[in-house]
């Protein structure tokens, strides 16, 4: 029998996949369906699907929020639609495992954002980590070369939009219950994706093998969640987050088998880099947390547009 440790990293595992094939789903719908409706029924779906489920979990009737944590909501939610519009528009024209790649440098823009704007204590050994990861970056990115694309570029705004969104989660008041704001996020992203679709006349007709493979997307991002915060209940931390980076595994084999698409060596260095810095940040921040005593932090969900 799977110990607790085991069962969330294996929970992990299948959220990092089904947030991936999210991924890969809208990419297939990139040619035949226009940004902002893809964004906008998406985001229908995913949120009807979380509002059911925090009210399952019984966290409507726990929603008691302060002015405080309903600014830290809206500008989270702002952030949230700013990451969604410049990923999944970056997704549309890069390959799936390059987009992932560059987004895997968040925990370590939230490390030093946090030094920066919350005054969180970040010694030489994480800052060094942060400088060699974004060296790692700079290999994905290529600026002033012939693979340097405004693609990239928006990635990396992605990238600053989601710990923008992680700083504010951060800062929420722990009584504020995830899947609520979970939901109001996802409703924000699609009423904006709507409303930028009316204006832009973005709106497409659409087959009835599209409509399937958004409700696919839709349900991935659901099912995401639920691992997600499982794995964290079930397993410790310091097993069970790292395997968040496992979603650049799932990237590169959807990317290679959905699309034929496989990230050139210096787009893998990059990557290897970001990733062997973010665990090593994860660790140290571990190691400091557990020799002052002050328990276990949270661990956000794993940022996703």
């Amino acid at each position: 029998m799977l110990g607790d440790n085991a069962r969330g990293a294996l929970l992990m595992l299948g959220s990092m996949a089904a947030f991936t094939i999210n991924d890969t789903a809208l990419k297939i719908l990139s040619s035949d369906i226009p940004l902002f409706q893809t964004i906008a029924l998406r985001g229908a779906g995913t949120t009807v699907l979380l509002a059911l489920l925090a009210w399952a979990l019984g966290q409507w009737r726990q929603l008691r929020l302060a002015g405080r944590d309903r600014s830290l909501i809206a500008l989270r939610v702002a952030a949230e639609i700013v990451a969604a519009f410049t990923f999944i528009g970056a997704l549309f024209h890069m390959d799936l495992a390059n987009a992932t790649a560059i987004l895997q440098a968040v925990p370590l823009a939230v490390t030093l954002a946090g030094a920066a704007f919350l005054g969180e204590p970040v010694g030489w050994k994480r800052l060094s980590a942060i400088v060699v990861g974004f060296f790692g970056v700079l290999l994905m990115v290529r600026p002033g070369t012939e693979g340097f694309t405004v693609h990239s570029l928006l990635c990396l705004a992605a990238v600053g939009a989601v710990t923008v969104r992680d700083l504010c989660t951060r800062r929420l008041g722990a009584a504020v219950p995830s899947m609520v704001v979970a939901t109001l996020t996802a409703g924000g992203v699609g009423l904006a994706a709507a409303l930028a679709a009316t204006v832009s006349g973005g709106w497409a007709p659409m087959e009835p093998g599209a409509i399937g493979i958004l409700a696919g997307a839709s349900a991935a991002i659901l099912f995401g969640y639920v691992f997600s915060i499982l794995a964290m209940r079930v397993g410790e931390i310091a097993v069970v987050a790292p395997m968040r980076y496992s979603s650049l595994l799932w990237a590169l084999g959807l990317g290679w088998f959905v699309f034929g698409d496989w990230p050139r060596p210096l787009t893998l260095a990059g990557a290897a880099i970001v990733v062997t810095m973010g665990v090593f940040t994860f660790y140290r921040e571990r190691a400091l947390t557990s020799a002052a005593g002050s328990g276990p932090q949270e661990v956000l969900i794993r940022p996703r547009t």
